[in-house]
């Protein structure tokens, strides 16, 4: 048997007359995650409407979703192919928002109807106004964003949850014990 220490600070050893090589350490980089993290999605109570405006045709359609990113709609004109620049105006508790979009597939969220749009541009006070909307529908429970439970009762949570385990093992066992016993 022989060691070969290699400049990576990776051990292999090799045993004699077995093809075989046992890694000992094996230093590597961090991976960077390519992934980005998407933006909480809110689902629209009410039927709320807005106009969306494509070249100079005026349309409404009834919001399904929003995001801090764009959202998605059943429109009444149908679907706008994707890729169209448009702006949408929509009205919030604290005012109207106005925005730059530009219009994405259809079928958005699974409603074959709905068309998904992404955010191009907003103006400051759209911008302020369609954050405190949006924030205000995530407290009143309407996002999908998994909601964050204090640490104490996390903790609890996690407790209960290993404690329902060990009393189904428990449980197991004593009945695989008891049949074992009346065999």
């Amino acid at each position: 048997m022989s060691s070969i220490k290699t400049c990576t600070d990776t051990t292999v050893t090799l045993t004699a007359g077995v093809q075989l090589a046992m890694l000992a350490m094996v230093r590597q980089k961090p991976q960077k995650s390519t992934k980005r993290e998407r933006a909480p999605r809110i689902r629209v109570p009410n039927s709320e409407r807005a106009i969306f405006t494509v070249d100079t045709a005026r349309f409404v359609g009834v919001i399904q979703r929003l995001s801090l990113t764009g959202g998605s709609a059943v429109l009444s004109k149908g679907p706008i192919p994707h890729g169209t620049m448009g702006d949408i105006a929509l009205s919030t508790v604290f005012g109207r928002v106005d925005a730059k979009i530009e219009f994405l597939q259809t079928g958005a969220d699974g409603v074959p109807l709905a068309q998904a749009f992404r955010f191009i541009t907003m103006d400051d006070t759209s911008s302020e106004r369609f954050v405190a909307a949006a924030k205000q529908m995530e407290k009143a429970g309407f996002s999908d964003a998994p909601q964050e439970k204090p640490a104490g009762l996390a903790g609890a949570h996690s407790l209960n949850r290993l404690l329902g385990s060990v009393r189904r093992l428990a449980a197991t066992l004593v009945a695989a014990k008891s049949t074992t016993a009346g065999s």
